[in-house]
């Protein structure tokens, strides 16, 4: 296959980026290395993207594989033919390779095979021949053997129609055919194992949806409910259309013979056929649901970890929790512990008094200016007591309702005893709840990304695909923001490009024993930090407290020379030490041919475009420009909102059939894909992305269920 032609095409991008993409992933460059410090290669493209070529690629590496196998276990058989190599090479996905492969595949004892050892072969052969004169039954008879266990003509008859139903199977074509006919017609049909029982399955017990049109979404959910005992699913096709496929292709005329050529293809269908397209089909749908599901938890993932930071805030953390009491921790703004207690808000009004003194104790104490409070068990009657508490306070402090999905996981692991020796472990989830204010990249790279819940169905993917597409995601969010080399954690280190987690530990290990980095270059006397570890992770690692202000920018260690080449072009004279403001940058340059500068120093276009911007904004954190979280200082009740009230909500989850909406209250309302906005989308993604500040209206509430309707349209 040629690669670069095929990917160009189905990237839409030039055949040459294609070339240089597929060259520089095969020599070890990462891709986060390869979207930020290469752009003039692949013309920009961001890094999902070129996530997604990889990921093509290695599919169309594997498929020529297993191209080359099944050529060569042919081969082996001596049953290669000119017609053979053809299909081979045209076969797009593996199923084709696989149905061109099936008639040579080694079976197990099959029908087929039981009366291919009684040898009935000749038999098969002749009537598949259909021709007038030939009497099935009259020459069956002579096939009769008792000893090859065939007791008559009909058997004998039956057997060889057990062959020629398997030949009909094997055909490549025929299974092509009717798959297109299942995938175009087919229709998804869903039962109840028991219409009397009461289930949160109840919509899907009798239901029916085309393949084509059924969403991901509702495919996950009834593959579930199946799993569960509780529906029955199934692919209901279109079998005379199907059958009349075969028939053409395989019956002639209307001989005895005809008519039992057609009795083996009927057979076909029923025994061989349709019950392997039908597990084609709800593969194929399940795998596209997955990879729609996965994308769906990357880009709120995403969004998550890309929360803009509340930066010089003192932070006051509570893990609720009723017969444990509520673990309280207050963090400084670099998210260093000055105090921990435990309190009792949900129980005796004498406990609830003594907490209440407590929290403004250490409020005042300490100067908080915001309480962040996770959302698990007890978090409503947690929440109204911190909104009762702020009432009494001297000074302003708000709170904000933060996701708590993996405080626990990293409360009880190694990295968290490392970090917060001195605590107990469930006071180190309160610790992780007021950091996640504060950071929320630096705090939830700590947790597997599988843990922090920003998705639907997760449990039901394949956990090594989930696994490695969330990975990708914290990855490229790390390197875009940056990395502070002198106060990162091993954590964070480990999802810098280029950086293993040995070179991580000796990264920490260098700097305990020699102190603070005091430049980029330093990092090259690290241990197994070598040249290529260099330049994939440099551009991406921070040093504020260099003499060199570049080592603080994301402009890579590589353009430092062409960099001060573009300030002499601009016309930044006194330039000693790059000391100079830069805030006019990006107009000087405008004034000039770009092209000239860049054919003259020596680097694209896109390059210079990033320094300029690396420039005029020294140390920028791309989180900044985004709007700042919601601070609430008041709390509702279910019981308080009414029909048609309009409120302000953060957007807590992006699914495929809506959105989920903190407005405020313990229970986040759903905006459903039909009530985000007037024109039609195919995903609320278009609109909404998790962290969203938006306005919505209350149409509908269910106390009984805890259920809240929302709309956007008004």
């Amino acid at each position: 296959m040629d690669y670069p032609k095929v990917l160009s095409e189905e990237f839409k991008i030039l055949e040459e980026y294609a070339k240089n993409i597929i060259a520089l992933l095969d020599e070890g460059n990462t891709i986060p290395f390869i979207a930020r410090y290469r752009k003039e290669m692949h013309g920009s493209m961001d890094d999902q993207l070129i996530r997604e070529f990889s990921e093509k690629l290695d599919y169309y590496r594997n498929l020529d594989k297993r191209r080359e196998e099944i050529r060569s276990l042919i081969e082996a058989q001596e049953k290669l033919t000119d017609e053979i190599e053809k299909q081979l090479d045209s076969a797009a996905v593996l199923s084709e390779l696989e149905d061109i492969y099936r008639p040579f595949r080694p079976k197990r004892k099959t029908r087929a095979s039981v009366a291919k050892e009684k040898g009935l072969e000749p038999l098969a052969y002749v009537i598949l021949q259909q021709r007038r004169d030939f009497d099935p039954i009259k020459e069956g008879a002579g096939f009769a053997d008792s000893e090859k266990g065939v007791a008559s003509a009909e058997e004998a008859v039956s057997g060889a129609l057990d062959i020629i139903a398997e030949s009909v199977s094997d055909n490549a074509e025929i299974r092509k055919n009717i798959r297109s006919i299942a995938a175009s017609s087919g229709k998804i049909e869903v039962k109840a194992a028991d219409p009397e029982s009461e289930s949160v399955y109840t919509q899907y017990y009798d239901f029916n949806e085309p393949v084509s049109k059924i969403p991901g979404h509702r495919i996950l959910a009834v593959n579930r409910g199946e799993k569960e005992g509780v529906l029955k699913v199934g692919v209901e096709n279109d079998d005379e259309r199907s059958l009349d496929s075969i028939f053409k292709m395989t019956v002639r005329g209307n001989s005895p013979s005809s008519k039992l050529v057609k009795e083996a293809c009927e057979d076909a269908y029923s025994r061989l056929i349709y019950p392997s397209i039908e597990r084609e089909i709800r593969n194929d749908l399940t795998e596209k649901a997955t990879e729609s599901a996965i994308k769906v938890f990357s880009q709120n993932l995403k969004q998550l970890l890309m929360q803009p930071p509340v930066k010089g805030k003192v932070v006051l953390g509570l893990d609720p929790g009723y017969r444990t009491g509520c673990k309280t921790a207050v963090v400084d703004p670099t998210g260093k512990v000055l105090e921990t207690a435990v309190i009792y808000p949900t129980h005796s009004k004498e406990q609830i008094k003594k907490s209440k003194q407590k929290l403004l104790e250490l409020i005042s104490k300490h100067n908080v200016d915001i309480i962040s409070i996770g959302n698990g068990t007890a978090s409503k009657e947690t929440e109204m007591f911190a909104a009762d508490v702020i009432k009494d306070c001297e000074r302003k402090v708000y709170y904000m309702v933060v996701s708590e999905a993996g405080a626990s996981v990293y409360s009880a692991s190694k990295l968290a005893a490392s970090e917060l020796p001195e605590l107990d472990l469930t006071l180190r989830s309160a610790v992780s709840i007021a950091r996640r204010l504060q950071d929320p990249l630096a705090e939830l790279v700590k947790i597997d990304p599988k843990a922090i819940g920003v998705g639907q169905y997760q449990h039901d993917m394949p956990q090594k695909k989930l696994g490695e597409a969330l990975d990708g995601v914290v990855e490229d969010c790390v390197n875009s923001v940056g990395v502070d080399l002198n106060t990162a954690s091993p954590a964070l280190l480990s999802r810098v490009s280029g950086l293993s987690s040995t070179v991580c530990k000796n990264i920490v290990a260098y700097r305990e024993e020699n102190g603070e980095f005091k430049s980029r270059a330093e990092l090259k006397k690290v241990p197994k930090l070598g040249p290529k570890a260099f330049e994939q992770s440099a551009g991406f690692l921070r040093v504020p407290e260099s003499k060199n202000p570049l080592d603080n920018t994301g402009i890579h260690p590589e353009s430092y020379e062409p960099t001060k080449k573009l300030l002499d072009i601009l016309g930044y004279e006194d330039n000693k030490g790059l000391r100079s403001d830069f805030s006019d940058i990006s107009s000087r340059l405008s004034r000039k041919s770009i092209r000239e500068i860049s054919e003259r120093i020596g680097i694209g276009i896109p390059t210079i475009i990033d320094i300029t911007k690396e420039l005029s904004k020294p140390g920028r954190d791309p989180r900044d420009e985004l709007p700042q979280p919601m601070l609430r200082s008041d709390v509702l009740d279910i019981n308080d909102l009414k029909e048609g009230m309009e409120l302000k909500g953060t957007v807590r989850n992006v699914i495929d059939f809506g959105a989920f909406v903190d407005i405020g209250v313990h229970q986040d309302g759903l905006v459903h894909i039909s009530q985000i906005c007037d024109r039609y989308i195919k995903h609320p993604g278009e609109v909404l992305k998790v962290g969203d500040i938006i306005n919505v209206k209350i149409i509908s509430i269910d106390t009984k269920k805890n259920r809240i309707s929302l709309t956007m349209k008004f």
